[in-house]
């Protein structure tokens, strides 16, 4: 499947998360921003993918990632930053998604694993309860918070 077919809309994502399921496979969901992709961000990825068959990441579109970074962000419009998550290899669908928190895309997919960046623990992962209710876990992924695109942006306004 090409980059542009991966970004995809909910229901047509889990359909393929159905799918996959009857074919016995695991699904991860993870979730960001992904404004001005690092390589924190590909660790991330590449960690969740680690953890099971199939991997979905959840975009945050334009106005829940100006709500969760504050006003000029993102600098990326959000069909650009779901595209350039669909091109990394380790990513199977992406889709965008407008609500503050991604519960909704989890409640829709159910995913067996949902992972989140080191910048949480298991404990604090604000999803935790939601996922256990279906019998999934939460999971930590991605090397320690070296990599951060609100630095990144700062380091480029100094110079």
């Amino acid at each position: 499947m090409g980059t542009a077919g991966k970004v995809q809309p909910l229901d047509a994502v889990a359909r393929a998360v159905e799918s996959a399921r009857r074919a016995g496979k695991t699904v991860a969901l993870a979730n960001g921003v992904f404004d001005l992709l690092h390589v924190g961000h590909v660790r991330y990825l590449e960690g969740a993918r680690a953890l099971a068959e199939v991997l979905v990441v959840a975009v945050n579109d334009d106005a829940s990632a100006r709500v969760l970074k504050g006003p000029g962000r993102p600098h990326v419009p959000a069909a650009e930053r779901a595209e350039l998550v669909a091109a990394l290899a380790c990513t199977d669908h992406v889709v965008l998604f407008s609500e503050p928190d991604v519960r909704a895309v989890l409640r829709r997919l159910k995913p067996d694993v949902h992972v989140k960046g080191t910048d949480y623990t298991a404990d604090s992962v604000p999803e935790r309860d939601e996922v256990a209710a279906w019998g999934g876990r939460v999971a930590i992924a991605g090397d320690p918070k070296d990599h951060s695109t609100t630095e990144l942006l700062e380091k480029l306004r100094s110079r």
